[in-house]
């Protein structure tokens, strides 16, 4: 077992969402994803503190692309225009092992309670992110919130049609989010 192999991080992750969809989350323990990793156990804890935050793995990073997107958005930008801005910077970063994961990490997220639960207090990340970038762009508060939860939603909604999608389909992650943001705008307007 390499304990210095590059790319530690990213087998970890692999090897817990595959664990997780072939046995569960609450029957994979952590030695048996740095097994699968070809990692330690220690190494496994320089990493992540618990099994729990593999699934989250990239939050931070995630949350700065988009709040980075949102300020470097041209001046006169909409509060959505921004938040548009920001799934491009965001998607951008989002390859094809992003993709491939997708599904793999969507059936594990469903059938685990705790995972659930984890994954939405992503989505409250993510918000909290782009409101606070909006917010520093002068838009209103209630705006801000909003445009952010359409945000989260948009990107949320895109990554599933990405990852589910036809792997002829090209287009990145960004087009499908965008696209998403787009429904959203109209649905938004017909509610009157």
């Amino acid at each position: 077992m390499a304990r210095w192999e590059p790319g530690a991080r990213e087998r970890l992750v692999i090897a817990a969402v595959d664990l997780f969809t072939e046995q569960g989350y609450d029957a994979t323990t952590v030695t048996e994803i740095a097994e699968r990793a070809g990692v330690t156990k220690s190494t496994f804890f320089r990493h992540f503190p618990d099994k729990r935050e593999l699934l989250v793995a990239g939050q931070e990073t995630l949350s700065l692309l988009l709040a980075e997107g949102i300020t470097a958005a041209p001046e006169g930008a909409s509060p959505l225009e921004a938040v548009a801005a920001g799934l491009e910077r965001a998607s951008g970063e989002m390859g094809p092992r992003n993709r491939e994961l997708g599904p793999r990490l969507k059936a594990a997220v469903a059938a685990s309670t705790e995972l659930q639960e984890r994954d939405a207090l992503k989505s409250v990340g993510m918000a909290a992110a782009m409101t606070t970038a909006l917010l520093e762009r002068g838009v209103p508060e209630t705006t801000a919130h909003l445009a952010s939860e359409m945000g989260v939603l948009a990107f949320k909604q895109g990554y599933a049609r990405w990852s589910e999608g036809e792997r002829s389909d090209d287009d990145g992650l960004a087009r499908h989010a965008l696209d998403v943001l787009q429904e959203l705008r109209t649905a938004t307007a017909a509610l009157g």
